[in-house]
């Protein structure tokens, strides 16, 4: 997604996709495992919003580090 890295913490990234991982290629944050629920999840590619933190916006990582 355009605009979007991953988080820059990257302990907090390994333990995500180790989640992602263990739940076929699905949000770990997520309870139901579906279609809807592959990371990138829908939620993500149509809002823009990733509840588990794995995407974050690259302007806000900038600003950060100015």
């Amino acid at each position: 997604m355009k605009g979007y890295v991953f988080n820059p913490d990257k302990e907090y990234v390994k333990k995500i996709l180790e989640g992602v991982y263990r739940k076929d290629g699905h949000c770990p944050c997520r309870l139901e495992v579906n279609e809807t629920t592959l990371c990138p999840c829908d939620e993500f590619v149509e809002k823009q919003i990733c509840k588990c933190n794995l995407y974050v916006k690259e302007d806000e990582i900038k600003r950060k580090e100015d």
